[in-house]
C-alpha cells in the first residue's frame, strides 16, 4: 500500500543523519491508509545536514529549486534561504526521482521557515510508522499546507482535522492564527 515511502526508506536507510516523510505521503502514513493520488513525494531533512545529503546521493543529478527555478547544486555549496527544495534524479534507482525540502532548526526546536516565533521540539516533529518509517506531524505538513491551499491541501486538511489530538490541534491552531489570522481552516478547529 506505501510503496513509494517503503522506497524511500531503503533508498536513506544508511543516511546517518534525521529525515522524514512529508507532505501528502506523511499525512497518509498518518492515517493508515492512502486517501488521494500522490505525483510525487517528499523528504525533510533539516538545513544543517544537507552536505551529508549531497554526500549520500552522490551520483544523482540534484538541483536546487530558487523561484521556481531548477539549476546545478554544485558540490559543497550550502543553500541559504530563500532556497529550501532540492529535486533529486537519478534514472536508474528507486525511486528515480524525489523532492528533499530543507528546514530550519537550532540546537533544539524545529523552527518555520515562514516565521520563526513558531517551533516545535526535535523530538515532537515526527512520527514513526509500525514498519519504521519516520514522518513529519500531520500538523507540521498542514502548517506549510495552509499558504496557499490547494484542493489537494484541502482534501489533506478535511481527511486529518478531526483525527488530531487535542495538544495537536491547538499547536497547530496558534500556529496557524500567527500566520493568517483569517484562515479559513480556523474555522473548522
Amino acid at each position: 500500500m506505501f510503496s513509494l515511502p517503503l522506497k524511500i526508506a531503503a533508498l536513506m536507510r544508511n543516511f546517518q543523519s534525521n529525515w522524514f516523510i512529508a507532505g501528502g505521503w506523511a499525512i497518509d502514513l498518518y492515517l493508515g491508509n492512502i486517501t488521494r493520488p500522490h505525483d510525487d513525494i517528499e523528504i525533510a531533512i533539516f538545513r544543517r545536514d544537507q552536505i551529508a545529503l549531497q554526500n549520500y546521493l552522490n551520483g544523482w543529478l540534484l538541483q536546487k529549486a530558487e523561484n521556481a527555478v531548477l539549476s546545478t547544486w554544485n558540490q559543497n555549496e550550502f543553500l541559504e534561504l530563500p532556497v529550501h527544495a532540492i529535486h533529486c534524479f537519478h534514472e536508474t534507482s528507486e525511486p528515480q526521482n524525489f523532492e528533499v525540502l530543507l528546514n530550519e532548526s537550532n540546537a533544539d526546536e524545529w523552527i518555520y521557515r515562514r516565521n520563526e516565533r513558531i517551533t516545535k521540539s526535535l523530538t515532537e516533529i515526527y512520527l514513526t510508522t509500525n514498519s519504521g518509517i519516520k514522518f513529519l506531524r500531520p500538523e507540521i505538513v498542514l502548517l506549510y499546507k495552509s499558504k496557499n491551499p490547494r484542493a489537494k491541501d484541502e482534501q489533506d486538511f478535511e481527511s486529518v482535522v478531526k483525527r488530531l489530538d487535542a495538544e495537536s490541534k491547538k499547536w497547530f491552531e496558534d500556529a496557524l492564527a500567527i500566520c493568517d489570522s483569517k484562515h479559513h481552516w480556523l474555522q473548522k478547529l
